[in-house]
């Protein structure tokens, strides 16, 4: 670090405050042992140490940066492992001042934890301008990462193999017969074994999450849980709904996959841009990008026993599409070279393997995991001109964020609203029911499609209220008119 950013570092500091990479010290005090930690385990940081944080950061007088620079060190080997810092000497403002800089560890060298409170008590992690304790959830998956994860391969105790699906296990025995001639020298039953579908006589945990007739009897949560939010916060509620519509989706993990799309196309809008010949449909949400980032969530998540209660999520928001998954990136897959060419990690190899196998029904594979799904999703987003996804990474948890597409000029919408109003107008009266079956909508965007049109006076119930015969009508005005002024016309 030179002068001019370190400068600008404290100027900063001045304006903001403290921030996740980078603390203050006035001195070297036992506490910085739970700073060093927290760096190492995250994404590194810097520690400035000789400034008064009471007043204004400014330089403290009479300060020993020859002391302090010791006494980094000597804390430094109260950590497990060592921490080897850049530490650095700078005058500024007349006085001088002491710069730690932590580089993260590796993966497999991680945790940093302080010695002499043990691995579980002693690790800490940053968490905005402070420091938490990691928790033991998050040092077991730290410690996984030393070694490959076989949740996986392990027999599912209680299923038999009458709980596979017949049909996508022949059809997957098939391809694998046709691929590998060898590994059935010996029949089905040893080739079963070979390839991984069976173990101590129970289909495998990636057997049973990718051919099984319902994995949902023996792991009950581990679904694909969907939401569509009113507003751009899950905290926020519209006329008193938490959720427009919401589903728990179960199934093999492709089934998963095909639901959550489903649920997806189902509410979002889909508008329609016209050319000079052509009508091409521009989806609020690449669905294509979607089912990929699906796939990498129900591939790539953690699915050790600790991790099996939570779900993957596909949350819809006002602006935004969140998929989340349990765990965070695995090995060398960072926030920073996602995408990039050859870089790939599987948590879950067998699983994987299985899933580059198998087929949806169209025919393709339901994975690659080749590395390139992330960047499909980069292509589809960029083809359909909208920006490309957020992600955002920890130690537990995974989220990729679409960002829902910007409406053009020359676009024709197909919202909730202007779906029930087309249809209003295409006979005399429609029930609340009939609408939801006829747009696949969610009740609860019918109704409020149906009120906004009673309020704006395009449409009118044919019954009183809170009548169970309730219907409703596009509005005549005199002469047999309707909204649009045609005596004959329906819009």
């Amino acid at each position: 670090m030179d002068a001019e950013q370190l400068r600008e570092m404290i100027h900063h500091l001045r304006i903001v405050g403290e921030t996740q990479r980078v603390e203050v010290k006035s001195r070297v005090g036992k506490n910085v042992l739970e700073t060093l930690s927290a760096f190492s385990n995250d994404d590194g940081g810097i520690v400035l140490v000789g400034l008064d944080e009471q007043n204004g950061y400014s330089p403290i007088e009479g300060f020993d940066s020859t002391q302090a620079t010791d006494a980094i060190a000597t804390r430094c080997e109260q950590l497990t492992p060592v921490v080897r810092p850049d530490v650095s000497t700078h005058v500024f403002e007349g006085s001088k001042l002491v710069v730690v800089e932590v580089e993260p560890l590796r993966r497999q060298d991680k945790p940093c934890y302080v010695s002499e409170r043990g691995l579980y008590k002693g690790a800490y992690t940053r968490t905005g301008d402070g420091e938490r304790l990691l928790k033991q959830y998050e040092i077991d998956r730290l410690l996984e990462e030393k070694q490959q994860p076989t949740w996986d391969y392990a027999p599912v105790e209680g299923a038999g193999p009458e709980d596979l699906d017949t049909e996508l296990l022949e059809s997957f025995l098939r391809r694998q017969k046709e691929l590998r001639p060898k590994t059935f020298a010996q029949g089905n039953d040893v080739a079963q074994y070979r390839l991984g579908v069976l173990a101590d006589d129970h289909p495998t945990f990636a057997a049973l999450l990718t051919m099984g007739d319902y994995p949902q009897q023996f792991f009950p949560r581990l679904t694909v849980a969907f939401a569509l939010i009113p507003g751009t916060e899950i905290g926020e509620l519209a006329d008193g709904v938490r959720f427009l519509d919401s589903a728990t989706l179960p199934g093999t993990i492709p089934d998963m996959v095909e639901a959550g799309i489903a649920m997806v196309r189902k509410n979002m809008r889909t508008a329609s841009k016209i050319g000079d010949v052509y009508r091409t449909d521009m989806p609020d949400y690449p669905l294509e990008a979607v089912r990929e980032a699906l796939v990498n969530a129900l591939m790539h998540r953690d699915y050790s026993p600790e991790a099996r209660g939570g779900q993957v999520q596909i949350m819809m928001y006002e602006d935004r599409l969140e998929i989340t998954n349990p765990g965070g990136l695995y090995g060398g897959v960072t926030t920073g070279n996602l995408g990039e060419a050859g870089v790939t990690s599987s948590r879950n190899q067998r699983l994987s393997t299985f899933l580059e196998e198998l087929r949806f029904d169209d025919g393709g594979p339901v994975a690659e995991n080749r590395g390139s799904g992330i960047a499909v999703i980069e292509q589809a987003l960029a083809k359909a001109l909208m920006p490309p996804p957020k992600y955002k990474n920890s130690l537990t948890h995974f989220t990729i964020t679409f960002y829902k597409r910007r409406v053009i000029q020359e676009e024709r919408h197909g919202t909730a609203t202007d779906q029930v109003k087309q249809l209003l107008g295409e006979k005399e009266s429609w029930s609340t029911t009939e609408l939801v079956n006829e747009t696949q909508l969610s009740r609860t965007a019918v109704q409020k499609a149906l009120n906004a049109l009673v309020k704006t006076g395009y449409a009118e119930r044919t019954e009183p209220q809170r009548s169970p015969k309730q219907r409703y009508r596009v509005v005549k005005n005199e002469g047999g008119k309707n909204e649009s002024g045609d005596p004959d016309a329906r819009t």
